[in-house]
């Protein structure tokens, strides 16, 4: 039985044999940079065997079905969209908690990714950013759901009616990845392809408010007649063997640091826990947050003692940042109010642009690995409120430089 499965190579190690020379080929060539490549082949389990020992070969994985991080209602998330914006300087609350509003930096000579539904580009918000855009799902560029461009808009919009929605509003450059269709779905391929695109494309941050949709992929194969237990165990096989495709997408990213600046990669935890049911119905990060090298990102929301967990914010991550009734940039123009770790995903990825142009302007070496740990080091828990586990806020609320 054949099934299609992504496969990664490292291109940069195919063998090699000089001309006119006897002996055998040389692997990989010594100060070459990664060059990642990512195809979708049809193979049965003796082919997968067999392409496993392919040396060039360093992952590969059962094709798994994607989808947008679904933005959380205000009755579940606890929200007071009135709340969405801050008097502060105009900004929204979101732009202000972590401090970007103050900070002297905008995202200036950064180039951020957003792989994501896609972007209304004739939107105010966006007006003097250069936005490339690639289409990954087959349904063209440009947004028809509306969850890219809200992203985009908090990672970094201009201000629009007056408020401040973007934390690096002097980006001048964005990719725009649509890597989920007009329905908000798509698959593993559309991803790894977005993601290796917007690496060479030299984006120095990539933020990603999107899933793997494991229950998906078990009703997939049940509806196709597959046993309920088998069809379970084919989606975790799935599953895992695309979290070490993530990984070591991630280590050849990395590798490139040597040649390139490198890039951060930013991802949602996943709206999958209910708090507001039971305390202890925490889930735990999925994919691609849950991969080696990514900052995955919960959510926060305003209480008056000060900013809590919000209750669908997936657990174990590594920061927090504003995910309640986030006031963002809306499809055909206006603003609108959304919940979700999607919606903290651009304020960790707007922080990091404000971190790279803080460290390009340092004797610190401008590489992501320095960018990360600024981030990671300069996180917050003084506004946070008692209590608040650490498991669920990481190093704490992103801030700004």
């Amino acid at each position: 039985m054949h099934a299609d499965f992504v496969v990664l190579r490292d291109m940069s190690t195919a063998a090699t044999t000089e001309p006119f020379r006897a002996g055998p080929s040389t692997l990989g060539v010594e100060g070459v940079p990664s060059e990642p490549r990512i195809d979708v082949l049809a193979m049965d389990k003796q082919e997968v065997r067999d392409m496993a020992r392919d040396p060039e070969v360093k992952a590969l994985a059962r094709l798994m079905p994607t989808r947008l991080i679904e933005p959380v209602s205000d009755e579940e998330a606890g929200a007071h969209p009135e709340d969405g914006a801050s008097a502060a300087a105009g900004s929204t609350w979101g732009v202000a908690a972590v401090g970007a509003d103050l900070s002297q930096r905008t995202g200036a000579g950064v180039v951020v990714a957003v792989l994501d539904t896609g972007i209304d580009s004739t939107h105010p918000a966006f007006q003097g950013v250069t936005l490339v855009e690639e289409d990954f799902s087959g349904s063209g560029n440009g947004d028809r759901q509306g969850h890219g461009t809200h992203v985009a808009g908090t990672v970094f919009g201009r201000a629009v009616e007056g408020t401040r929605i973007g934390v690096a509003p002097g980006i001048s450059q964005a990719l725009i990845g649509k890597v989920l269709a007009d329905d908000g779905r798509g698959d593993s391929d559309m991803i790894f392809q977005g993601i290796q695109w917007a690496a060479q494309q030299g984006a120095h941050v990539i933020s990603m408010s999107l899933g793997f949709d494991f229950p998906g992929l078990v009703e997939d194969l049940k509806n196709q007649g597959w046993p309920v237990d088998l069809a379970t165990s084919v989606a975790l096989e799935a599953y895992r063997g695309n979290l070490r495709m993530f990984d070591a997408l991630m280590q050849l990213i990395e590798s490139r640091a040597a040649f390139t600046a490198g890039t951060v990669v930013v991802a949602a935890s996943g709206n999958e826990s209910k708090r507001q049911i039971n305390a202890n119905y925490e889930i735990g990060a999925s994919l691609p947050a849950a991969a080696e090298g990514v900052v995955s990102t919960g959510a926060l929301g305003q209480a008056a003692d000060g900013l809590t967990v919000a209750p669908f914010s997936n657990t174990f991550v590594q920061v927090a940042a504003p995910g309640v009734s986030v006031l963002s940039a809306d499809v055909g123009g206006g603003l609108r109010s959304l919940n979700g770790t999607s919606m903290a995903t651009p304020h960790v990825a707007g922080a990091a642009a404000l971190w790279w142009e803080e460290v390009m302007a340092s004797p610190l070496p401008a590489v992501a690995g320095t960018v990360k740990a600024r981030l990671l080091a300069n996180a917050d828990i003084t506004g946070l409120a008692p209590g608040v586990d650490v498991a669920d806020r990481g190093v704490g609320i992103v801030r700004a430089p």
